[in-house]
């Protein structure tokens, strides 16, 4: 089924919330992310761009082995509005085939540059198999406000079902590194359920 607009939220029992990385990997904060992620034993999702992927095939191999989901994010982070169909599925197509050589397995979960939809990016995601994922709390990490302020945003926006926006690339993530360092615990603490989602076909 072709859906007509993302996922922004997740069905679960109780206080479950997802975690999600978009950009990456990158090898000078991703490791500190999935570091932080085994500490507590929490699963993530970490929606990749394939031309990051290339060079970080051990990362992607890592994420696969801690129970993480690697998701599509395209090769190049381009907006797909403005490109044909074509280029849209050429960026998300090289980017399953780079997953599925360093993951063992084909994405099942794409999310769109800036959150830019389009009925193409629906249907050509549809027809390579992945659901479209965005998100309910965007942390806006990626204008690095400091990380006690990409802690508050994630504890303020806490509730069942969210779904949380960050970035382990795409520019100094030291902040976004600290910040889950610090409000992993306090969720969890706080009776929170940090898991990846199932596919939902509805």
């Amino acid at each position: 089924p072709v859906r007509e607009e993302p996922l922004l939220r997740v069905d679960g029992r109780g206080r479950t919330m997802v975690l999600s990385f978009d950009d990456g990997p990158d090898p000078r904060y991703t490791p500190h992310i999935l570091d932080t992620l085994a500490r507590y034993d929490v699963r993530a999702m970490f929606f990749v761009c394939g031309e990051m992927a290339t060079d970080n095939r051990d990362l992607l191999a890592r994420m696969a082995d801690e129970g993480h989901v690697v998701g599509n994010h395209t090769w190049t982070h381009p907006l797909l509005t403005r490109l044909g169909r074509r280029r849209i599925r050429s960026e998300m197509e090289r980017t399953c085939d780079i997953v599925e050589k360093a993951h063992g397995e084909r994405p099942e979960w794409f999310r769109a540059p800036y959150g830019a939809w389009n009925r193409a990016a629906f249907q050509i995601g549809a027809e390579l198999g992945m659901e479209p994922m965005a998100w309910t709390v965007d942390t806006l990490d990626w204008t690095t406000p400091g990380t006690a302020t990409i802690v508050d945003r994630v504890e303020d926006g806490a509730a069942p079902g969210v779904v949380v926006l960050s970035h382990d690339a795409g520019g100094d993530r030291s902040q976004s590194v600290r910040a889950l360092r610090a409000y992993l615990p306090e969720l969890l603490d706080s009776g929170y359920h940090l898991t990846v989602p199932r596919r939902q076909y509805t």
